[in-house]
């Protein structure tokens, strides 16, 4: 069985950023990329709010750049995807592909969260071609132009709101004819002039040549339903992410939407040595600057645990 000092499972901003880090402290850090080398972006387009790039960067191209500091620093970068953990204190064992063992002496989960899709084609179609799941990430595209949010709770109304300082309109798409939004988000909404909420409405597909011109909404579903062409130029979804935690939820604390959860502003689990960095810890901002300081803070914290376990 393999013996490794330091694991990390995922990549992205924040798996990439502790193996720099935890290859700079000669923890000898071994990290499996999973199923999505590079996190989810690489699934966007241009990045403009990650300090140190003033004139942007692709999401793909910003993670080869993180990746080649980390091999730099002599971070063992593998592929692969691990189908099996048992976390306990000092006897952290993991499997990858089904097949391969190995015994971590510490861990850092950063396996990221997935945005929940509606699950049409036309998603797959026009992903970066007007369909984002990150208003603060994509939204400064559509400034001055019309987008449509789908969702209608609180991170639905978030989105069009800071969507509304940019947008010339805001379209808030409901399916239920009302808000799950909180009191004081609803009212937001309600009184910002350009966002109109339109209960009831669900899409059900879209269009354009050379990206997203339109969206095709039911009204009314199962009552004088009425189909109609909504022209827009961007759909942002906003209906919640799924945490990828599911493998460790067995060890590890996690809320009810299945966070992993940290102590405090740490990213200290709640099993000695195992740590977690990143959207698969934070339900609440999901930037590529935010997973990536976790991730510094997460190679530190497990420098300190190996010290002070004298296993460094």
């Amino acid at each position: 069985m393999e013996k490794i000092k330091c694991l990390i499972i995922g990549s992205g901003p924040a798996g990439y950023t502790a193996a720099i880090y935890a290859a700079r402290a000669n923890l000898m850090p071994v990290l499996y990329e999973g199923v999505l080398p590079g996190g989810q972006l690489t699934t966007t387009t241009d990045i403009e709010n990650f300090p140190g790039y003033p004139t942007g960067i692709s999401g793909t191209q910003m993670m080869e750049d993180l990746r080649n500091q980390a091999l730099r620093f002599g971070t063992d970068i593998r592929f692969g995807v691990v189908t099996k953990v048992e976390l306990k204190q000092n006897h952290n064992l993991v499997v990858v592909d089904g097949e391969k063992e190995m015994e971590a002496m510490v861990i850092i989960i950063s396996t990221g969260a997935s945005a929940k899709y509606l699950g049409l084609p036309d998603e797959t179609k026009y992903a970066g071609m007007g369909v984002s799941a990150c208003a603060t990430c994509d939204g400064f595209f559509y400034r001055k132009k019309t987008v449509a949010v789908v969702g209608g709770g609180d991170t639905a109304c978030e989105d069009a709101l800071y969507l509304s300082g940019l947008c010339k309109k805001v379209h808030l798409l409901v399916r239920k004819d009302y808000l799950r939004a909180s009191k004081v988000m609803q009212d937001r909404v309600m009184r910002r002039e350009n966002i109109e909420v339109m209960f009831k409405h669900e899409v059900i597909g879209l269009y354009g040549e050379n990206g997203v011109e339109g969206a095709m909404l039911l009204k009314n579903r199962g009552a004088e339903e009425e189909e109609l062409s909504l022209p827009i130029d961007g759909l942002f979804l906003a209906i919640g992410h799924n945490p990828n935690s599911k493998l460790f939820s067995e060890y590890l604390h996690t809320d009810k939407e299945g966070y992993i959860k940290t102590e405090g502003a740490t990213p200290i689990t709640n099993v000695p040595g195992v740590f977690a960095a990143g959207d698969v810890a934070d339900p609440r901002y999901r930037q590529a600057i935010t997973a990536a300081a976790s991730g510094c803070k997460a190679a530190m914290e497990a420098e300190r645990y190996l010290v002070e376990n004298d296993a460094n």
